[in-house]
């Protein structure tokens, strides 16, 4: 399997989209409202369908950023957005995306990157946030046979996160989505 443009654009043109719960997903839909200020900078990477986008736009948020590699995808996105200020659609790779954010939103990003690229998704995500700022969201904390989605343990987020991230939180998350019911951890890591 070809963790590429390619690879994802045909996954969204052939709607085998298996990881795509039809909606936002039941912890960051907590952990948004928990949220009081409207205007941080937040992006989305590897939005996919952009339930997440939608429920913050819902909630007032006023500077959003989605970036997803696959181009059936984000032209669908241009034109489920179009009339909305507050939200920036962005085709490209998250490692050469360029911006600084208050906070980042992990939903099935990670678990989509082959593992061999998970050192680089830590030094991004260090990259784009601001002092103190924030990653949130979910990590798989289970194993597949192949991917995507590639599992791992909390053990090897920790070695993985620790040397550029506080850990805010890491734990069982308590109210996933039944199908990931007890196979998800829910993160808060600030960095360093």
């Amino acid at each position: 399997m070809e963790n590429n443009k390619d690879f994802w654009n045909s996954q969204y043109l052939a709607n085998t989209l298996g990881w795509d719960l039809g909606t936002i997903s039941p912890p960051l839909k907590s952990y948004i409202d928990t949220l009081q200020d409207k205007n941080i900078r937040i992006l989305i990477p590897g939005c996919g369908n952009s339930h997440e986008a939608e429920y913050l736009l819902e909630q007032g948020f006023t500077n959003i950023t989605i970036i997803d590699i696959a181009p059936s995808l984000v032209e669908k996105l241009k034109t489920k957005f179009k009339n909305n200020l507050n939200i920036t659609i962005v085709l490209g790779d998250f490692f050469e995306h360029q911006g600084e954010y208050d906070l980042i939103l992990e939903q099935t990003f990670f678990c989509a990157l082959p593992p061999a690229m998970r050192e680089n998704y830590v030094s991004k995500m260090h990259q784009l946030l601001i002092n103190e700022g924030i990653i949130a969201g979910l990590l798989f904390n289970r194993t597949f046979e192949s991917g995507p989605p590639f599992g791992g343990s909390q053990e090897e987020y920790e070695i993985l996160f620790k040397d550029s991230f506080h850990f805010l939180k890491i734990k069982v998350c308590q109210n996933s989505a039944s199908p990931r019911a007890g196979t998800e951890l829910w993160i808060e890591f600030q960095k360093k």
